[in-house]
C-alpha cells in the first residue's frame, strides 16, 4: 500500500469482474457476453463516425441517442439518462438516491455483487434481505410495513447470477408499498425473457429503470448504458454525473447505440437464437445430472448433484472453457454458465460429459 494513497483507499474492496484468461482455442462462457456481434448498421455507423470531427467533442446532452431510446418506450427525451455502461450509471444512482439520513438501502441478499461494492465506496448503509431457499425473491418480505423506510431498493430483475424473474404485478407492489423510496430495478438481461418495468414508470414516479447495451445489444466493449425514470429522478442523476464527467460517452459510442437501439430486425434475431440456445443447454445439462434454476437471462446457473462445482470449473478451465463459480456460502455448489452458440454449447456439454466421468 502506498503512504500516497489517499485514507479510505487502503479499505476498499474492488469488484472482481469474471477472469478474462489468455488461452488457446479459449471458449468464455464466464462474462455473459452475448455470441453474436452486434448489428451490423451499428458498425457501419460507428465506422462512419471515425472522421476529423473526432477533435471535436460530442454532444453532452446526447439527444439523439437519448430520443431513440424514448421512442422505443414512448417516453420523453427527459426521462432517459445515459452513462458509460450501466455500472457508471449504477454508480450515480447510489450517490444520487440512496444517501439518505441513514435510512437502510434494501436489496437481495444474493445479487449482482457490485451493488455491495458501491455500498462500501458511498458508505450507503444497507439490509441485505435473503431470497427464498429456491432463490426467488419474496415480495412480502419487500411490502411489509416498517418503522423506518428504506432509503431505496434495489435488485436485478432478472437477477444475477440465479436468472429468476419477477412479473410487472409484483414490482407495482414493491413500488407501491414505498412511494418516498427509489426502486430501482436492474435489468441487464430483460429482453432474454422477462418483462421491463419501464411499462409501469407512468405510474409509479418513484420507479428507475436500469438497462445496458452489452447483453442483448452485443456491444459489451462500447460501454453504454442507460436509465428510464421520471424526470424528476432523471434530473437528479445529472446533477451527479455533471459533478463528476460531462462527457461520458463519446462519438463513435453515441453513433453505435443509436444505430444497435433503432435495428429491430437484428435485436429480435440474435435475441431469439440466444433463448432457443439457452433452454436446449438447459435440458443437455439436466440430462448430465444438474439442477438448473429457471432463467430468462442469457446464462442459466446450475448445481450438479454429485460432483463440487470448483472442481467442475477448475476442470472446464483445463480444457479451455471458462464458467463463472462465486465462492459464497448459498452459492458456492452452482455455476453461472454463459449461453453460446449451439455449436459452443455443444462443445461444452461434450466436455463436461468427459470431466464429469473422469
Amino acid at each position: 500500500m502506498s503512504t500516497l494513497w489517499s485514507d479510505e483507499v487502503a479499505g476498499l474492496i474492488p469488484y472482481v469482474p469474471g477472469e478474462q484468461a489468455q488461452i488457446p482455442n479459449l471458449l468464455k462462457l464466464n462474462t455473459n457476453e452475448n455470441p453474436y456481434g452486434p448489428s451490423p448498421k451499428a458498425i457501419e455507423a460507428m465506422r462512419a463516425a471515425l472522421t476529423d470531427d473526432l477533435r471535436l467533442y460530442p454532444d453532452y446532452q446526447a439527444l439523439g441517442l437519448r430520443q431513440a431510446i424514448a421512442r422505443r418506450y414512448h417516453l420523453q427525451a427527459d426521462q432517459v439518462f445515459l452513462g458509460n455502461g450501466s455500472d457508471e450509471i449504477l454508480a450515480h444512482v447510489f450517490k444520487a438516491l440512496f444517501l439518505r439520513a441513514g435510512r437502510l438501502l434494501w436489496m437481495p441478499d444474493v445479487t449482482y455483487s457490485f451493488y455491495r461494492t458501491y455500498c462500501r465506496f458511498y458508505d450507503v448503509p444497507h439490509r441485505l434481505i435473503p431470497l427464498a431457499d429456491d432463490f426467488s425473491l419474496r415480495v412480502s418480505d419487500y411490502t411489509q410495513a416498517v418503522d423506518q423506510e428504506p432509503a431505496g431498493i434495489i435488485f436485478a430483475n432478472p437477477n444475477a447470477p440465479t436468472g429468476r424473474a419477477l412479473g410487472l404485478d409484483a414490482i407495482a407492489a414493491i413500488a407501491r408499498a414505498h412511494p418516498d423510496s427509489a426502486v430501482v430495478v436492474d435489468e441487464a438481461y430483460v429482453d432474454f425473457g422477462a418483462q421491463s418495468a419501464a411499462a409501469l414508470l407512468g405510474e409509479f414516479p418513484n420507479l428507475l429503470v436500469v438497462h445496458t447495451l452489452s447483453k442483448s445489444r452485443s456491444l459489451a466493449g462500447l460501454r453504454v448504458g442507460y436509465a428510464l425514470a421520471s424526470s424528476d429522478l432523471v434530473a437528479g442523476l445529472l446533477r451527479v454525473k455533471d459533478s463528476f464527467n460531462s462527457y461520458p460517452m463519446d462519438r463513435v459510442a453515441l453513433a453505435g447505440a443509436q444505430a444497435s437501439i433503432e435495428d429491430d430486425a437484428w435485436f429480435e434475431r440474435t435475441r431469439r437464437a440466444v433463448i432457443d440456445a439457452r433452454e436446449q443447454l438447459a435440458q443437455d445439462l439436466q440430462s448430465l445430472g444438474f439442477d438448473v434454476l429457471p432463467s430468462q437471462t442469457n446464462f442459466v446457473f446450475a448445481r450438479h448433484r454429485r460432483q463440487d462445482a470448483s472442481e467442475i470449473a477448475r476442470n472446464l478451465r483445463e480444457q479451455g472453457i471458462l464458467v463463472r463459480h462465486f465462492q459464497t456460502p448459498r452459492t458456492e455448489q452452482y455455476l453461472r454458465i454463459t449461453v453460446g452458440t449451439p455449436e459452443q454449447c455443444t462443445r461444452l456439454c461434450d466436455t463436461l460429459k468427459a470431466v464429469l466421468s473422469a
